[in-house]
């Protein structure tokens, strides 16, 4: 069974809800004129990411029950299929407001699942946002398991690892790369999708926000490290990949009975990383 995906490498609109989502309107038909079931789109879609104090995030950001995200899932209606798209999350229950970089997963019936950043560099609005706190969870459509990460969550491989161990067939990254993220595009979902023996889909922006330049270079692997789509570039663009779950759930790789195995999961010695807790 095989389930199209699809990525959109795009240009954001700092403090402009409604025009980035007319952008993921615009570039999420197309992907879904294409046949995709799953529209991945970058870290801060709505929001913008270069924002310069707490105040700044307060006053853009909403609740996953606010107006943008019903937004969205409207335009997951329109398309008849499913959206991830980046933004900030308000929190207003408790006397101090908390604003979390969040991701959301949605498709006409409303929000599926959403993910809290759990790593955040001293970079853009990670400055002022609340690490998330809850476990790596997966989701489970009827077609596919889903993990979500966001952009330096990916240099933790824990992170990765915790939701290829929870099932995961594919794990997806939205972005914010700028250009001092190095050769981590290059390289690091490559490496992630083979260790874990699943697809990664990293979804980077471009444009330039703020003194900062965002350097696209969007991804697809496959389960063994392979890139299926690489938008090498600074352009608008999309990715397509057919994902073959069942590659995904095969962690083991016989060549010669006996001679030449290996699992991926099965191989692993948790009995001695207990530091990695620490």
């Amino acid at each position: 069974m095989t389930f199209k995906i699809a990525g959109v490498q795009m240009d954001i609109s700092i403090g402009d809800v409604k025009a980035n989502l007319t952008s993921m309107e615009r570039l999420g038909r197309t992907a879904a004129d294409a046949g995709a079931e799953l529209v991945v789109f970058p870290e801060c879609t709505l929001t913008g990411y270069c924002l310069e104090s707490f105040e700044d995030a307060l006053a853009i950001a909403q609740p996953l029950s606010g107006s943008s995200v019903q937004s969205a899932v409207a335009l997951a209606g329109q398309l008849k299929t499913r959206l991830v798209f980046g933004m900030l999350e308000l929190d207003d229950s408790l006397k101090q407001p908390k604003v979390y970089n969040v991701v959301v997963l949605v498709d006409q019936a409303g929000v599926i699942a959403s993910y809290r950043k759990t790593h955040l560099p001293t970079l853009g609005v990670d400055r002022f946002t609340t690490p998330g706190d809850r476990q790596m969870e997966v989701v489970a459509l009827p077609e596919i398991n889903l993990g979500m990460n966001i952009c330096y969550d990916c240099s933790f491989p824990e992170t990765a690892r915790l939701l290829a161990l929870g099932g995961a067939d594919l794990i997806l990254l939205p972005t914010n790369w700028p250009p001092g993220a190095g050769r981590v595009p290059d390289y690091i979902p490559n490496v992630r999708a083979l260790e874990n023996n699943v697809y990664y889909m990293s979804v980077n922006r471009i444009g330039h926000e703020r003194g900062f330049d965002f350097v696209g270079k969007s991804k697809i692997c496959d389960p063994l490290g392979g890139e299926i789509a690489f938008a090498d570039h600074s352009n608008e663009a999309i990715m397509y990949a057919d994902v073959d779950v069942g590659w995904a759930r095969k962690k083991h790789y016989v060549s010669v009975p006996g001679k030449h195995e290996v699992h991926r999961f099965d191989d692993r010695r948790p009995d001695l990383y207990g530091p990695l807790s620490d």
